[in-house]
């Protein structure tokens, strides 16, 4: 009997601009001046796949982040800036944010079909109901609708727009040229589906694509998010601090996936990682250091406000943080807002002063930083890999495009040779590189009187 195949890593690149520290733009190692440019993203996205990551990922929001002044906020539109690096590349996956608030069903679905197609077989779409409140002005909105609503709609979009990619079946296109037949008619039907907030009739103008449908990914750790994780998600991006964090978390979401009679062994559960990396401890604490010093206590203040509510503007930034000032949120059982949760425990754990805690954020917004050699990289992550916390990593660097280069150059040969990473692609989509299965379509041998006409 064969043995059983050894279980894998899995890492994407986590693409933002000019690094996910704060003040990366300032830093004579990034490339501000590149950010809006194709060939700055196909070679992230060469390095990526150079180094057989699963994926790139782009995050994205429907607004103008107000802190502009301060930071690199603008963004391509996340699926056309994929199609570009899918271009320049032939197997790494590609996943893009797309809000189920502000788009619908039927547009998102074809956007997200046709990179699946152009790249074959490679796209994945974040599901995000956004966070921000300035995102209801731009799409003539009186408010953002509270997290109850947005994650109801939520529900109803994937469902309307699963229902559209798989509304034609797998074998509707026959291309028989002799009796000019294309497609079989009554393998194509209308999605029909009406619920509270969404109402899609279809069927969708394109056939299924490569994967069935475009890797689910979601990325939500509070109780509506979990639970919808567990429902739909088939890769899942979450933020822990601490060993202990993440298995609780790991273990929920697959307790609750196998409650709902899924496989939880398809969803690939993967916390940010943000390294800093130096041949010593020593130099990579340096380096860490360099960043912190470039960074504005403004932006750290406002970035504070965004991720907890909570407003510490009025404290001298060398006063500690106030300990009860986040009020029960470093409860591990309470998961109302996740990334606050992750803040307080900072605060509750460290006692930091607010500037302390400025540039204990400034690195990965609550996104686990680790400084050190590419073996204590390694270390942490083989750690919460075989510890049950992760199926993987979604790699954060601190700037770009060097600060990718870095991991992929030191720590990834390292991870290797622990046999914890391929070396080689064994498939060419992205559900292939996450040891996904095809779906398969929903209307599969349905009724042929469904079909449209």
């Amino acid at each position: 009997m064969p043995a059983e195949p050894k279980r894998q890593l899995h890492l994407n690149a986590f693409i933002y601009p000019a690094g996910h520290h704060e003040a990366a733009w300032r830093h004579p190692s990034s490339q501000p001046e590149r950010i809006f440019d194709a060939d700055y993203y196909q070679q992230i996205g060469r390095t990526a796949e150079a180094a057989r990551f699963d994926a790139v990922f782009l995050a994205d929001g429907p607004a103008l982040r107000s802190e502009a002044r301060y930071s690199t906020a603008g963004r391509l539109e996340p699926v056309t800036l994929l199609t570009s690096i899918a271009a320049a590349t032939e197997r790494i996956g590609l996943i893009a944010t797309a809000s189920t608030t502000y788009y619908e069903p039927y547009n998102l679905a074809r956007l997200f079909s046709s990179l699946d197609f152009l790249s074959k077989g490679r796209a994945g779409w974040n599901i995000v109901t956004t966070s921000s409140e300035a995102a209801a002005e731009n799409f003539g909105l009186p408010a953002h609708p509270d997290p109850a609503i947005r994650y109801e709609r939520a529900r109803e979009f994937v469902d309307a727009t699963v229902r559209l990619w798989d509304s034609w079946e797998d074998d509707a296109v026959v291309l028989d040229r002799d009796a000019g037949i294309y497609a079989d008619t009554d393998k194509i039907h209308r999605a029909e589906f009406v619920g509270k907030h969404i109402a899609v009739r279809g069927p969708f103008n394109a056939p299924r694509s490569p994967q069935g449908h475009p890797v689910l990914v979601q990325a939500g750790a509070s109780n509506d998010g979990r639970a919808f994780a567990a429902q739909y998600a088939e890769a899942i991006f979450t933020a822990h601090q601490l060993l202990e964090h993440a298995q609780a978390f790991y273990s929920d979401i697959r307790a609750r996936a196998e409650s709902l009679g899924r496989n939880p062994d398809h969803i690939k559960i993967l916390p940010g990682i943000s390294p800093f990396i130096g041949g010593t401890e020593h130099e990579a604490k340096a380096l860490e250091q360099e960043f912190n010093q470039l960074t504005v206590p403004a932006y750290g203040l406002y970035q504070l406000r965004g991720i907890t509510e909570v407003d510490l503007s009025s404290l001298d930034l060398d006063a500690p943080v106030p300990p009860d000032i986040f009020g029960d949120a470093g409860d591990v059982t309470d998961n109302t807002r996740s990334r606050k949760q992750v803040v307080a425990g900072i605060v509750a754990r460290e006692k930091p002063t607010v500037r302390a805690l400025l540039h204990r954020l400034a690195g990965a917004r609550g996104h686990r930083v680790v400084t050190g050699t590419p073996e204590q990289i390694a270390d942490t992550i083989s750690e919460w890999f075989t510890h049950g916390a992760a199926d993987g990593f979604n790699v954060m660097p601190p700037f770009y495009p060097g600060g990718l280069e870095a991991f992929t150059e030191t720590v990834v040969p390292l991870l290797r040779k622990r046999g914890l990473f391929r070396t080689e692609y064994t498939g060419t989509t992205l559900r292939e590189h996450f040891g996904l299965p095809r779906p398969v379509s929903g209307f599969a041998g349905a009724d042929a009187a469904s079909h449209a006409s």
